[in-house]
């Protein structure tokens, strides 16, 4: 964050508050924290956590699928 602040010119006073405040957004609602599973502070605050991370297993679990029947066809093609 100081790296936001401290090294960008600002042109007008309130310019430092406006990052300050996209930092804290973008660091509490968009950003994986690897400590908390990979989801946002705001899903764990809120309690949607579990249902993020079932939600990327379900995911995950199709896409692993696909990808076995893709494979297996293309050993099909290819004898």
């Amino acid at each position: 964050m100081k790296n936001l602040v401290l090294l960008q010119n600002h042109g007008y006073p309130w310019d430092p508050e406006q990052e300050i405040a996209r930092f804290v957004d973008f660091h509490n609602n968009q950003r994986c924290h690897e400590s908390l599973d990979n989801v946002t502070p705001a899903d764990v605050y809120f309690g949607r956590a579990k249902e993020v991370q079932s939600r990327r297993q379900e995911i995950k679990r199709r896409m692993l699928g696909a990808r076995r029947h893709q494979h297996s066809q293309s050993l099909c093609m290819a004898a």
